[in-house]
């Protein structure tokens, strides 16, 4: 039996909308589906972390090489996350963030 607060962590979950990962998107939309429905899940957290390497593969070393552009890109990718969280599964609310190495975390609005 599953309790009501699930966790699971998935590396890179966001990513799964960069063109670098297109292969591997299917696979991850049918997982995260059928961990929704089969958990009821209605609200998914999705936190990216500073310095990740699946960030610098997706987009490329030169858009995450300062920590503005790491940020914005990582806001980019949250946000065509969320978007496309929203066609797949719109009663899903989705909160989005970005961590750094000190734990601290800045929320994106969404």
């Amino acid at each position: 039996r599953c309790s009501r607060d699930w966790s699971s962590d998935v590396c890179s979950s966001d990513l799964a909308v960069a063109p670098a990962f297109e292969k591997w998107r299917p696979a991850f939309w049918e997982n995260l589906g059928a961990s929704i429905q089969l958990h009821s899940i209605e609200k998914l957290i999705v936190i990216d972390h500073r310095d990740c390497g699946g960030a610098g593969i997706a987009y490329g070393k030169d858009a995450v090489d300062t920590a503005d552009k790491e940020t914005e890109t990582h806001r980019k990718a949250l946000a065509e996350f969320r978007a496309q969280m929203q066609e797949r599964q719109p009663k899903l609310a989705v909160e989005a963030g970005l961590m750094a190495l000190d734990g601290s975390v800045l929320m994106f609005p969404g």
